[in-house]
């Protein structure tokens, strides 16, 4: 029954707030932040499992050529100061956020665990990556105590599936509609996989009669402009994460051949329709028996 999954469900939730101290760049004091402020002084030892967790962000940023890069936390701190102002940065200002940032910058010594920087302003920030780990953990907590079936949500862009869900061969769960945000333009079914979506309606500003997204191209510095929104399917939540972000970044034809590259990953890939258009996804090593469009929304081309 229901009552035995209680108990192992809040051992593995109380991963959470110690992976929150360890990863979040808006506590000066957590792990990763005092990282940032000592690396370009000196290698900086940090805790194993985190260390891996940079390391894969490091890999997946190399696999998509920058599409992911966990270094452009500078970018998004200078749109989010603009945004706040109510104006647009200018060049000069995204030119100099740039001269820090790129994956590069960043020296790790697998040997010695540390982490350095080739320079002051660099900074590593795990937020596209993060909370999927974190959802990784709580799977793991959960599979060693015995539990089969289960759906975990980091909230509503990451999920984790595992077993089945009533007669199911999986979990259903609904794609959602970025233009219409309470439609649902299909279900997927998820079965021992992990999900997430990048790009929303709803994370956008305008501005001088333009909307600027809130994905930013970690090369340009500018919002990416062409995809409505991505979703991908692999095998650990974490990878789904952050490869999501940079599936948006890339755009329809290098995030297939980079998916089509990748172990076990699917996308599902929507990029703008023309004005008063239906929406047509692109779906990437998604079996099709797995997906259900609504028709009234979606154009299913043929692959």
């Amino acid at each position: 029954g229901s009552s035995q999954h209680v108990l192992p469900a809040t051992e593995a939730l109380d991963v959470l707030p110690a992976l929150e101290q360890q990863m979040s760049v808006y506590r000066a004091d957590s792990e990763l932040s005092l990282m940032n402020a000592r690396a370009h002084a000196a290698p900086t030892r940090v805790e194993s499992r985190f260390f891996g967790l940079l390391c894969h962000a490091r890999s997946i940023c190399r696999q998509t050529s920058r599409g992911f890069d966990p270094t452009s936390g500078p970018l998004v701190q200078l749109w989010r100061r603009c945004r706040a102002a109510g104006r647009i940065p200018v060049q000069d200002e995204i030119d100099v956020c740039l001269k820090t940032v790129g994956i590069d910058h960043v020296k790790f010594d697998e040997a010695a665990q540390t982490v350095a920087f080739d320079r002051p302003g660099v900074q590593l920030d795990v937020g596209g990556i993060g909370k999927g780990f974190a959802l990784d953990r709580a799977a793991a907590i959960l599979s060693q105590k015995g539990i089969a079936d289960a759906l975990l949500y980091g909230g509503l862009s990451s999920l984790l599936a595992f077993g089945r869900h009533d007669r199911n061969d999986g979990w259903p769960v609904g794609i959602g509609n970025p233009l219409f945000t309470g439609q649902r333009l299909g279900t997927v079914l998820l079965r021992d996989v992990a999900m997430s979506t990048s790009g929303s309606n709803i994370q956008y500003f305008r501005h001088g009669g333009r909307r600027y997204g809130h994905i930013l191209d970690p090369l340009t510095g500018w919002p990416v402009e062409s995809m409505l929104s991505v979703t991908v399917l692999a095998p650990t939540a974490a990878q789904a994460d952050a490869l999501s972000t940079a599936f948006f970044v890339m755009g329809v034809e290098n995030a297939r051949r980079c998916c089509d590259n990748l172990e076990r990953v699917g996308a599902i890939l929507i990029p703008f329709p023309e004005k008063g258009k239906r929406v047509r996804p692109v779906v990437v090593g998604v079996p099709e028996e797995l997906l259900l469009w609504d028709k009234d929304q979606v154009v299913v081309s043929a692959p």
